[in-house]
């Protein structure tokens, strides 16, 4: 299986999996559209989903962490939200997919919130390691399931840290949402999804430059079956 290119409305996206299945849109960290996205993608879509990836950076790709700094920082993230809309709308109206759930990574994980309470089309969502409560109104997200991840060494204070992600459920739960479980992983950091250190050449560059601990398969697997039975169930 391979990701495909489509274009939705103005702005590029990728795809895999059957059109017309349940759906889930993936949502890239603030690098870009990069292999390892695509890969996070085509695991979903094997366990029997319909994939979407869109480009929100247009094809743009940063290769150091002052460029994703640069392309993030000039992102509109209204803007985002709303082609994330479209994606799902697209995937709702024109492919007919029974449902759609979105994730993302970093950026991405923000961005799922945002879209989650913005798009009436999207009826779950899963944020990993990014929150920022200026794209949602809680109230929004009280009838939509949500499940969060966190690394418990994530050091990025009110972005990403474990209290970032033990306060996002709590005050879910307080607007009424009942179902809202928000994880954080023992040992490891941010973007402890990432199977390979990209953009980085190793793990112990990626720590150095940005204070990450290396990738620990038992827990990127542990989250991995958490997310896949969360989009089965909803």
């Amino acid at each position: 299986m391979a990701m495909e290119p489509l274009q939705v409305g103005s702005f590029p996206t990728y795809v895999a999996g059957e059109p017309g299945a349940p759906a889930v849109i993936v949502i890239q960290e603030w690098w870009g559209v990069t292999d390892e996205i695509k890969r996070h993608a085509l695991r979903i879509a094997g366990a029997g989903f319909r994939v979407l990836v869109p480009d929100i950076y247009k094809g743009k790709m940063s290769v150091d962490k002052e460029e994703a700094h640069h392309l993030m920082s000039n992102l509109d993230f209204p803007n985002a939200v709303k082609e994330i809309s479209e994606a799902a709308a697209h995937l709702k109206q024109v492919e007919k997919s029974p449902k759609v759930g979105v994730v993302g990574f970093c950026m991405g994980g923000a961005l799922t919130l945002g879209a989650l309470a913005a798009s009436a089309d999207i009826e779950c969502g899963a944020p990993f390691y990014g929150v920022n409560g200026q794209l949602f109104e809680c109230s929004a997200l009280a009838a939509k399931p949500v499940q969060g991840h966190f690394g418990e060494k994530d050091a990025m204070t009110g972005f990403s840290d474990p209290a970032t992600g033990k306060k996002l459920e709590a005050d879910l739960k307080a607007a009424g949402n009942k179902d809202v479980e928000c994880f954080v992983y023992e040992g490891v950091g941010h973007a402890f999804m990432n199977e390979t250190p990209a953009p980085y050449e190793s793990f112990e560059a990626r720590t150095a430059a940005m204070g990450m601990p290396p990738y620990d398969k038992t827990q990127a697997e542990l989250a991995w079956s958490r997310l896949l039975d969360f989009f089965k169930k909803h």
